[in-house]
């Protein structure tokens, strides 16, 4: 079934919008529409608020360069958000939906144009549960103020991006899937990583419903494309002191098998990165981090009780602990963001014509990564991730790819998939294809009840386009 894909708005529907929405005395601030004789500063933050880090993929990059809202318009408020969800609604226009623009993946493009609606003024923790640890916060609240919130009940979030820094919790849910602490708690969508959440219908007369987990699930992980999420419903744990260490091995061999045997084991850990030595050779440790010489890095967040039993169990395996300090009180960059994207973004600030994957591997891992490393060479750099999935420790790979065109990516994938790697596709537009590949049902259900019209971030939902 083939559901409507909303036009590009003309500028008389930009301005019937804007007029609308100024005129009701809301507080909401609005950028736009461009007319003759606006100031470039406009048309430059109208870019900025339009865009993420989509050129991560030289295959996004000519899809989504230069698209660009008619409008920006900031909400402070869920009431905020109703006026501008039925205003879209009868104007036709399309909307979409912006935390603070740290995805990979044109998340937040508008690809028709309309209106980017950021999210960011919805700042507040709402609820704290002392007794379960449950919270309940908005989605625009930074993932890092919200853990400066839930420390004085010795709490924090489970999982986190690399951008943790800046991201917000809602384009998290919305855009992410996984980082820091999914070699504990796994990925976003596993059940119990979202408990419930609170979303505004875009229609005539907007409804606000409130979510349990089993209804949010088509939710998470869907772009914004439908429903526009403005509260967030999440489980919390155990504050922990985590120890930043960064350990050195000489043969590739004796990393690989000291980050399987670390994700088996009963050491407390939060992180574990593996890092190839000419990856290393680019990053910007911390100021008293000794500087690579030719070694693979294995990175780790450790609980203080794993440091009694870590340095010897790491020596016996050929690993010498290069350098350790606690999470918050290094100097220089924090271990997490030498992780994930994070990595990508390094490597990328000096070699700019490089590009990346992101796959789940096989096991046992070996053969894969052995088959990829004879046929690719110096063309693939690794970089693997230690996650828990359905329960069993795995490798997660993002491994850097040196681009020669969509050919030879195509080909790289199609080998990868022959070797039983399972891919996440970091340069394709839809969720769907970006994740497990097939229409979920379930998302475009929930788009038809939330957004008939389809109006919601139009062109990342594979399903709704027939």
């Amino acid at each position: 079934m083939t559901f409507p894909l909303p036009q590009r708005p003309t500028l008389e529907q930009i301005r019937a919008l804007a007029a609308e929405l100024a005129s009701a005395e809301s507080g909401l601030e609005l950028l736009g529409p461009l007319g003759p004789g606006s100031a470039p500063a406009l048309a430059a933050e109208l870019q900025r608020l339009s865009r993420d880090y989509f050129d991560y993929s030289p295959v996004l990059v000519p899809l989504l360069e230069g698209r660009r809202a008619d409008l920006v318009v900031k909400a402070a408020s869920v009431e905020q958000v109703v006026l501008v969800a039925g205003a879209c609604a009868r104007h036709g226009v399309p909307l979409t939906l912006r935390g603070a623009g740290t995805g990979n993946y044109g998340q937040c493009v508008p690809m028709e144009g309309g209106v980017v609606l950021d999210l960011t003024g919805l700042n507040r923790l709402r609820h704290f549960d002392p007794a379960t640890g449950v919270v309940e916060v908005e989605a625009g609240c930074g993932m890092a103020a919200l853990d400066q919130q839930l420390a004085p009940h010795g709490r924090a979030q489970r999982l986190a991006p690399s951008t943790y820094r800046t991201a917000t919790v809602g384009g998290f849910i919305a855009g992410g899937s996984g980082g820091i602490g999914s070699l504990r708690w796994g990925f976003l969508r596993d059940p119990g990583n979202l408990l419930g959440l609170e979303v505004v219908t875009v229609e005539l007369s907007p409804r606000v419903l409130r979510l349990d987990a089993a209804a949010s699930q088509p939710l998470n992980h869907a772009y914004g494309t439908n429903g526009i999420l403005t509260v967030l419903r999440l489980p919390t744990c155990e504050a922990v002191a985590w120890q930043q260490l960064v350990v050195g091995f000489a043969q590739w061999e004796q990393a690989l098998a000291a980050a399987r045997l670390l994700e088996a084991s009963a050491l407390e850990l939060n992180a574990l990165c593996l890092l190839e030595a000419p990856i290393t050779a680019r990053m910007p440790w911390p100021a008293d981090c000794p500087e690579p010489q030719g070694e693979h890095r294995v990175l780790l967040l450790a609980a203080p009780a794993a440091l009694e039993v870590l340095p010897g169990w790491l020596e016996a395996r050929g690993g010498h602990l290069l350098w350790q300090a606690p999470q918050g009180l290094s100097r220089g960059l924090p271990l997490r963001e030498f992780t994930w994207n994070h990595t990508t973004l390094h490597w990328r600030s000096h070699h700019p014509d490089w590009t990346y994957l992101q796959m789940l591997l096989p096991q046992p891992e070996e053969p894969c990564l052995a088959a990829l490393r004879e046929r690719w060479g110096s063309d693939l750099l690794w970089h693997l991730e230690g996650v828990r999935h359905q329960g069993a420790p795995r490798l997660a790979c993002l491994p850097l790819v040196r681009w020669q065109g969509p050919e030879r990516l195509a080909e790289l994938i199609a080998h990868c998939r022959e070797l039983g790697a399972f891919i996440f596709n970091p340069h394709v537009l839809t969720v769907e294809d970006g994740g497990l590949g097939v229409v979920d049902a379930d998302q475009v259900a929930a788009k038809a009840a939330h957004d008939p019209a389809g109006l919601l971030n139009p062109g990342k939902l594979r399903g709704w386009l027939g």
